[in-house]
């Protein structure tokens, strides 16, 4: 019987990927944890499938046809594992590398504390820095204050600070509203009365979502969510949406506005969708006068482009 799943979505990052296999096998190895790595590829270019069909013959390989997002590329693995009652599910980013037995401590500690639903290791950038990934659940301030235009100009705001667990330490194990979806342990059972990922996110706003519902649909008061900063994963961050900076953009900013929209209404969302768009009106106009003024040249036209784009389709 298979104790833990591991499913991964990949997109044109064929090296990252084969390196996050590595570290996890690696990483579970001698654990005595009977588990199965599923891999959704979501349609690469880059020679991903043929890499992992040669490397990883064990992994099973999920072509999806098409660049289906996040959520829904967890979906089509999370419908499989759920119909078979897999009890423990971890969610990996392909650009994330386990460090040491930090997988297994995960499924320990989730195995340890029956009351939890989920919970997450302490991720780490490649340099070995810490790199922020608890979080509270967003207030309305929140929306507008953390990574937006706002954001870059009051870099210390209560709001962004708040919402990013700035006032608490980062090194001790915890409750948390939910945490960043780099890496992810979520018990099945939990995932059977929340439901599964909403494919209305195509990428970004996912994973917080998600987690509310998984907090909601257990009983108790207190929090279901763990951070454990004894386990540890690197990663990569972001190196599968760098590729496609403008989308970066539109898909964040369009999951932040449907996310408002779910929790505070038409109004409220229509209001953020004003602003967001006049934030990146903001950014636009600044790197149109930096390029005027011969500032890295190069650099300002592809801003401007990325901008502009996201501003005509937000």
């Amino acid at each position: 019987m298979i104790d833990l799943a591991i499913v991964i979505v990949s997109w044109n990052v064929r090296d990252l990927v084969c390196r996050c296999l590595r570290a996890v096998e690696a990483s579970l190895a001698g654990s005595g944890i009977a588990y199965e790595i599923i891999v959704v590829d979501n349609q690469s270019a880059d020679g991903t499938p043929e890499a992992l069909r040669a490397a990883f013959p064990r992994a099973r390989l999920i072509e999806a046809g098409a660049n289906l997002g996040f959520a829904a590329g967890n979906n089509l693995a999370l419908r499989e594992v759920l119909a078979r009652d897999v009890p423990f599910i971890l969610l990996l980013n392909p650009d994330t590398e386990p460090v040491g037995d930090a997988i297994p401590r995960l499924v320990r500690f989730l195995e340890a504390r029956p009351d939890l639903v989920a919970v997450g290791p302490q991720l780490r950038y490649a340099d070995g820095s810490a790199q922020s990934s608890r979080r509270r659940f967003p207030t309305r301030m929140t929306f507008f204050w953390e990574s937006t235009a706002l954001d870059r100009l009051w870099p210390g705001n209560p709001w962004a600070r708040r919402y990013r667990c700035a006032d608490t330490p980062d090194g001790l194990a915890q409750p948390v509203d939910w945490l960043v979806g780099a890496a992810l342990l979520v018990r099945g059972e939990a995932i059977r009365r929340a439901g599964l990922l909403d494919e209305r996110f195509f990428m970004y706003s996912e994973e917080l979502e998600w987690q509310w519902r998984l907090q909601r649909a257990r009983a108790g008061g207190s929090s279901a969510i763990w951070h454990l900063p004894e386990a540890t994963v690197l990663h990569h961050e972001g190196k599968s949406s760098d590729q496609a900076p403008a989308r970066r953009h539109i898909h964040f900013n369009r999951s932040k506005i449907l996310l408002a929209r779910m929790w505070y209404g038409w109004r409220f969302a229509g209001a953020l969708r004003a602003f967001l768009r006049l934030g990146f009106a903001y950014e636009l106009l600044v790197e149109t006068l930096k390029a005027r003024l011969g500032h890295r040249p190069d650099m300002r036209r592809q801003r401007i482009a990325v901008y502009w784009q996201a501003l005509r389709e937000l």
